[in-house]
């Protein structure tokens, strides 16, 4: 399996202009989110607020009663988040079928914000990371796309 570090140094490594923010106390981030990780197109490292959108996260932990459906709980798993265009989203899951959210290594729409097109992976293999990284790819170019078109207004 690749593990959440593999998965950091690939896109820190990999997409220029993006910060990786592990949720903490000193971040300011929510409790909830301590310990999670966030990828986040800032390369003026300017960005405020709603304007630090992650394009791809992982999580490692339940949220309570609003992201359960993983079972994220489970002793070494975490859920790798990316957030992909519509027309992606749809011929990666044509249908609305039945998908089972504790699945490790599986591809699947987000059990929360899969209607916002973002899918997911609990413990991705190296076989299934090397699918997702063109998915990775394009949740980086949209979030390039969002912070230009900010810019320039």
């Amino acid at each position: 399996m690749v593990d959440a570090a593999s998965i950091s140094r690939y896109i820190a490594e990999q997409f220029e202009g993006v910060d990786v923010e592990v949720g903490s106390r000193e971040a300011g981030s929510p409790e909830i989110a301590w310990g999670d990780t966030f990828f986040i197109y800032d390369p003026d490292r300017n960005l405020e607020g709603a304007g630090r959108f992650p394009f791809a996260t992982i999580v490692t932990k339940d949220y309570g009663d609003f992201d359960d459906a993983s079972d994220l709980n489970r002793p070494g798993v975490f859920r790798f988040n990316i957030g992909v265009s519509k027309e992606t989203y749809q011929s990666l899951f044509p249908d609305e079928g039945p998908h089972d959210f504790t699945a490790l290594d599986v591809l699947m729409p987000h059990p929360v914000y899969g209607r916002n097109h973002w899918v997911c992976v609990l413990n991705p293999s190296e076989k299934t990371f090397e699918k997702l990284k063109p998915l990775l790819a394009e949740a980086y170019a949209i979030a390039v796309r969002r912070i230009r078109k900010r810019s320039k207004r």
